[in-house]
């Protein structure tokens, strides 16, 4: 069964999780029912893609609407398709949530186990993570391109948790809307990065296409790095929106050559006083 089900146009959520766990908001916006223009149209929410700013915000609003989830309370980043991770408490609410000069530099990642904050990551291709310890009351997202993924930023969110002391049995992961394999084609040199990063499995997730050039599923690289890091398969979820596929639904790098807007992942704990 798909784990991302459209609330409305503007938005999907990871609904399973959405049900076990009163006061989560988590899930993926689509590039409809906003204010923005030209390949942009229309709920662009990355400030870097050179939109107007003024319509980002109004677009972020329409969200943080929606959510019921105040856009003070939002953190940003400015993604570097790094492995960098950030452990976010309340001080930090506002950066990057209006302005992309105040977002996070070089982080790729953010995790709490704090209420009233709504963890944000752009996306145009790139995979989405979510991350759950309920328990702990730990959740998390990261942003896993290409580099990201070779780099093993869902590695570095386990790791992180476990100095925090959640164990990676305790957490779950959804794997969100992004490139599928058929669109996603690369070199031979990314192709050995994901051979030295998948070292010793015996299941790779690539094919020859033509001569040195190869189609690759991210999606599948990372889930096999939340395996080996010890998250059980039975904690995973992953969908099958593609992002390049469905044109209507979503922006997409790769398929628009670039000229495109940017859906944003969240997941935040509504703050206990909101709920009641």
């Amino acid at each position: 069964m798909e784990p991302f089900v459209l609330k409305n146009q503007s938005y999907l959520t990871i609904d399973n999780w959405i049900q076990q766990f009163p006061g989560l908001k988590a899930g993926i916006t689509t590039k409809l029912g906003g204010t923005s223009g030209s390949y942009f149209e229309s709920l662009n929410l990355g400030f870097h893609v050179g939109d107007d700013v003024n319509d980002v915000c109004k677009n972020r609003h329409i969200v943080a609407e929606q959510l019921e989830f105040p856009l003070d309370n939002w953190v940003g980043a400015e993604q570097t398709h790094d492995i960098i991770i950030r452990n976010i408490s309340k001080a930090d609410r506002g950066k990057g949530s209006n302005s992309y000069e105040h977002s996070f530099k070089g982080t790729d990642g953010f995790y709490t186990n704090e209420e009233g904050i709504l963890l944000t990551l752009c996306f145009a291709d790139c995979v989405p993570l979510f991350f759950i310890a309920p328990e702990q009351r730990m959740i998390g997202t990261a942003h896993a391109g290409w580099k990201g993924t070779v780099g093993q930023i869902a590695k570095e969110m386990i790791t992180a948790w476990g100095k925090e002391g959640v164990k990676p049995e305790q957490i779950f992961v959804a794997i969100g809307p992004s490139i599928c394999e058929k669109c996603y084609i690369v070199d031979e040199r990314i192709i050995k990065l994901v051979e030295n990063t998948l070292e010793g499995r015996e299941s790779l997730p690539y094919n020859l296409v033509s001569e040195g050039q190869f189609s690759l599923d991210l999606r599948e690289v990372n889930r096999q790095i939340l395996l080996t890091s010890g998250v059980p398969d039975r904690n995973i979820l992953l969908t099958k929106y593609c992002t390049s596929c469905n044109q209507e639904e979503f922006f997409s790098h790769r398929r628009d050559q670039g000229k495109t807007g940017r859906m944003l992942s969240f997941i935040g704990w509504k703050e206990t006083a909101d709920r009641l």
